[in-house]
């Protein structure tokens, strides 16, 4: 389109590195990761005079090539073969839990069902006020300002209990590993739905090390029968409005508020039904709302898109498992993130080894063969799990 001003990346999604690996490269002017909103005024300044403008181009080349070769050493991290990862997997014990019932249940509740579960502070960090709550609130610097935002939380929180309609689905299915995969049967004997999992790669020091997959934590095929568990929940489609309405009255710090709530809400969702659902699963947990938020529970609920299970397309699985759209509004746009964003959606493991961890880089044999038990050609594997490739494809 022959433009030639300056581009500014910005926002939670976005990244310094990514910006320097993906995006400056394909536009010949001026690309610039901007932390947050608050920073941009200050930046526009400076690109709008000559010697500020020289002075960011040249700063900016050096920290996006040095961004672009940190980039390129990681992807030249030592792998093992995954057949190697594969023969070091941990090995399956234990008896499965059995679920007090199996398919789906929607689940609607109010604001107020909602609050006991939240974690506070995340909300102060959005603003930009790192601090654990509630010590952040008698912090001696930022406590009084901690505390006047705490308050009108409180005050906006009054408003969402009469406007939000959090709604959710969850439930357990029949399922067995195969291999890397999860088998599920949500209906008679059949196979409904297949999970493709990746397995970790990057050598670790130890020799004794486990090279783990999220298919590890369900019993296999021929062992005794065991269960997954899938949710979905929003704090609300409501917030948008909410949202819209606030800016439209040049209220942006109303705007940022209710956002900001909303994400906590959905948050807090997501920690209220996980709870029911380990008492579906009868673990028997007697825990404090700190024990939650630390993660003192048996289980994990790891989401499609995040470090365990980096693929954010088998979303849509989850999304036709729970007949998620219908039961709670969410949609999935074509990159698959939730509509409205405010929402939280994955899968429940009960055993109680499971864990998180992370998927830091695969190697062409796993993205072939993942591709091959997708049945997607490897390409579109490739896309998909860009950040994680430890080649250039």
């Amino acid at each position: 389109r022959g433009l030639n001003h300056p581009l500014l990346i910005g926002g939670a999604t976005t990244s310094r590195r990514h910006t320097a690996v993906k995006i400056a490269p394909a536009y010949s002017n001026t690309v610039l990761h901007v932390l947050d909103a608050s920073r941009a005024a200050r930046v526009v300044s400076d690109l709008m005079k000559p010697e500020g403008r020289a002075r960011l181009d040249e700063e900016r080349l050096v920290d996006q090539a040095r961004d672009r070769e940190v980039f390129r050493q990681r992807r030249q991290t030592e792998l093992v073969p995954i057949g190697v990862a594969r023969k070091s997997r941990p090995a399956w014990s234990g008896a499965p839990a059995v679920p007090s019932f199996t398919g789906i249940r929607s689940v609607q509740v109010s604001v107020a069902d909602l609050i006991p579960y939240i974690d506070w502070t995340p909300f102060f960090v959005t603003w930009e006020m790192r601090g654990r709550y509630p010590a952040i609130l008698d912090h001696p610097e930022k406590g009084p300002v901690a505390r006047d935002l705490f308050a009108g939380a409180q005050r906006t929180l009054a408003d969402l209990k009469e406007v939000l309609r959090p709604r959710g689905v969850y439930g357990f299915f029949p399922a067995q590993s195969d291999g890397d995969d999860i088998v599920l049967r949500a209906t008679g004997d059949g196979v409904t739905h297949r999970l493709s999992m990746l397995r970790q790669q990057r050598a670790k020091s130890d020799a004794d090390a486990r090279y783990l997959c999220l298919a590890d934590y369900v019993a296999p095929l021929g062992g005794p029968a065991d269960f997954l568990g899938a949710f979905a929940v929003t704090s609300g489609a409501e917030t948008r409005a909410l949202v819209e309405a606030a800016k439209a009255r040049d209220d942006d710090y109303e705007a940022i508020m209710i956002e900001a709530l909303a994400d906590r809400l959905a948050e807090a969702f997501a920690e209220f039904l996980h709870a029911r659902a380990r008492e579906d699963w009868g673990f028997g947990e007697s825990l404090s709302p700190e024990d939650l938020i630390r993660e003192r529970y048996r289980g994990i609920r790891p989401a499609p898109g995040y470090p365990a299970c980096p693929d954010h397309s088998e979303k849509r699985k989850l999304w036709d498992l729970l007949d998620a759209r219908e039961r709670t509004g969410i949609e999935l746009t074509e990159s698959c993130a939730m509509l409205p964003a405010s929402s939280v959606s994955g899968w429940y493991f009960g055993h109680p080894d499971s864990r998180y961890f992370t998927i830091k880089t695969v190697g062409r044999d796993q993205v072939t063969d993942y591709a091959e038990r997708l049945g997607a050609p490897r390409e579109e594997a490739e896309r998909w799990l860009s950040p994680y490739l430890g080649y250039e494809p």
